[in-house]
């Protein structure tokens, strides 16, 4: 797996259960699958001799990031390397241009966007659209990096020249107005089988997501099934293999729209490794294996997962005393922590609750008490405080 972050880690748990050894290349030998790993070949993505060691011998490339340049991975494949997904299909998650094209040409619904190549594109597009814009940069945003919510045309612009500027290549759509925002998980193999967990929702703040609920409350069952067979049709026309997440809007007037792409495994699956009979780490890994695909049914009517952030102020309590406090309030949590050094807004683990048996998404009260105590959980890693004002010694 090229990547030494927290997916990779991840992965590597599911590769023990499956009689895998799972290679990373990592950076550093403290990066999160570094400090688990047996088998760590150190270097970086973009080094062609680094690629090659990391593929020796193995029956499968795979990644945890986006960021491989396809021309590296195009000499590997030359080179009789098996790479999942494939170039030509990782290349639609690492450029927007690219990847907003294709499906348009697929007729999947997309917000409305155009290239930009000067400012004058800014102008001509602002006044198609009539309404507010986003500008991003076509490759490498993420967590909010990359993507400028513009307040009107002239903040549009500076965002424009700042990237282009930069050397980026540059994208300008529509501000969609939204319900939520929601994504569609599957799966797809080399000979064709195909995936679906259910369709969740996304909470995001400052641009990164903070919590995911699966499934998505309160969604319409056509538009379930559409977010479903869209992942699904997406994941064979673009030829995936492996985990694909489809991130989406819900507009306020009822429609899908494919916000962004990812192919690996995503934040907004972290909830299947306690709330679904497969965990999407370990599809990843049947899936690029070619192996016959997991069952994606849930555990649960709901289960909700809240990222671990780095605070402000790093809490003076040690992260192993934070745990024994939670394990001792909530025996119920399930956490995944990644080994990463807390600074702020850093995403250094996660929380996963699942719901009560005879619950069910659509009931507002059962809902809130599922994610009030994720977040809870969450909160008290990062902080160290109680989001209810919970004191032991009172």
């Amino acid at each position: 797996m090229v990547g030494g972050g927290q997916l990779a880690r991840m992965t590597h748990q599911a590769a023990i259960a499956l009689g895998q050894t799972l290679r990373v290349l990592a950076v550093t030998e403290s990066d999160p699958a570094a400090q688990v790993s047996p088998d760590v070949v150190l270097g970086e993505h973009t080094d062609l001799d680094a690629l090659r060691r990391v593929a020796d011998g193995a029956s499968v490339l795979t990644f945890d990031h986006e960021h491989v340049p396809t021309a590296l991975l195009d000499e590997l494949v030359a080179a009789g390397v098996t790479v999942a997904p494939p170039p030509s299909a990782l290349l639609h998650a690492q450029d927007k241009i690219v990847m907003r094209r294709r499906l348009s040409e697929l007729g999947a619904p997309v917000p409305r966007f155009a290239e930009v190549r000067d400012l004058a594109d800014v102008d001509a597009f602002a006044a198609e659209v009539g309404g507010a814009v986003v500008v991003k940069t076509a490759r490498g945003g993420y967590d909010g990096r990359g993507v400028t919510l513009a307040r009107d045309v002239a903040d549009a612009r500076d965002a424009a020249q700042r990237y282009l500027a930069g050397g980026a290549e540059v994208l300008i759509e529509e501000r969609v107005a939204m319900r939520r925002e929601l994504a569609a998980l599957v799966a797809r193999s080399p000979f064709g089988q195909g995936a679906a967990w259910p369709v969740v929702q996304t909470v995001q703040r400052d641009g990164i997501c903070v919590e995911v609920i699966a499934p998505a409350p309160r969604l319409d069952d056509e538009l379930r099934l559409a977010a479903g067979e869209l992942g699904l049709k997406l994941a064979a026309e673009l030829g995936v293999v492996g985990v694909l997440a489809v991130e989406l809007f819900e507009t306020v007037d009822g429609r899908l729209l494919v916000n962004e792409l990812a192919m690996r495994p995503h934040n907004s699956g972290h909830w299947t490794m306690d709330g679904a009979r497969t965990s999407q780490f370990e599809q990843h890994l049947r899936a690029v294996l070619d192996y016959p695909l997991g069952d994606t049914a849930p555990l649960a009517p709901v289960t909700v997962m809240a990222n671990v952030l780095g605070a402000q102020q790093v809490p003076t309590i040690t992260m192993d005393e934070r745990l024994h406090h939670l394990f001792a309030r909530m025996p119920e949590a399930k956490v995944h922590l990644y080994g990463k050094g807390e600074r702020p807004g850093r995403k250094i683990g996660h929380v996963n609750i699942t719901g009560a048996a005879n619950g069910s998404a659509d009931d507002e009260g059962y809902l809130a008490e599922v994610r009030e105590r994720a977040t809870r959980a969450a909160h008290w890693l990062s902080h160290a405080e109680w989001t209810d004002g919970w004191n032991p010694h009172e």
